[in-house]
Parts: C-alpha cells; structure tokens; sequence
C-alpha cells in the first residue's frame, strides 16, 4: 500500500460552516426584502391608479348645467372639472395633473413614490409609481348611449 494515502490529514474545515451561514442569511434577508418591497410597491401602485380613477370621476360630474339642462350635448365644465379632479388629489395627498380631452373626457395622471423598508440594504430606497385613469361623460337613455 502506499504510504501517502494512509498518512493523508483531514482538512481543516473549521469556520466552514460560518461562511455559509452568513452568505444564506444574506441572500434571504434580500429575498425577503424583496417581497416585503415588491408587495408594497405594487399595493402603492393600485392606490395611485385607484386616487386617479376617483379623482377623474369626481371631476366628470362638473357638467354644463345649461347644455345639460335643455337635452343638448352633455359636456363636462372644464375648468369645475380640473379643480375638482384637483382637490381631489389634494385631499388624497398624491401628486398629479388633469387634463380634458375631446371636451368630455377627463384624464388624470398620478405619481407616487414607495419608500422601501428592506432594499434600502443594496441602494434601492425608493420607487417610484403612477397611476392613470379616464372618466368619459356619456348621453345614455335606457343603458343606451345617445
């Protein structure tokens, strides 16, 4: 037999194991983070889209009083709707910008930022988001648009 292989010393593997430990709770607290993180990002998402589409139908309900009254063409008070729409978003604490088009859609645009509680670890503080929804002003009689 040779002498070598029998003689052979284990290998030391002390702090083996140390290594291994910090470099799995490392990976999982980031995984962690980044569901916590991901998860909340997009629940600030739905609440930008949400305060958009709020915010867009509160100003839809500013009609022409006088048009709307004689059974003429139903249009939206432009100015009455962007504050409104405005106020709306105010009172919500989310920024945003209104605009209307085609003289009876009101379109509102938000933005937000998701401040992040675990990602901050590698640099990722903050997300941004936004949200976008469009309240059209209809003729209808009878479920019918007219």
């Amino acid at each position: 037999m040779n002498r070598h292989l029998l003689c052979r010393r284990p290998r030391d593997e002390r702090g083996a194991i140390s290594v291994w430990f910090a470099t799995a709770s490392l990976v999982m607290i980031i995984l962690v983070g980044m569901a916590v993180d991901l998860g909340g990002k997009v629940h600030t998402q739905q609440h930008a889209r949400s305060v958009a589409a709020q915010a867009a139908r509160t100003g839809a309900q500013e009609v022409q009083g006088s048009t709307a009254v004689r059974g003429e063409d139903l249009r939206v008070d432009i100015f009455a709707a962007k504050s409104a729409a405005q106020d709306y978003l105010r009172a919500a604490g989310v920024e945003g910008t209104v605009s209307v088009t085609g003289g009876d859609t009101l379109v509102v645009r938000t933005t937000d930022t998701y401040d992040s509680k675990f990602l901050g670890i590698i640099g990722l503080n903050s997300m941004p988001v936004t949200g976008e929804a469009s309240a059209r002003l209809i003729r209808a009689e009878g479920g019918i648009e007219r």
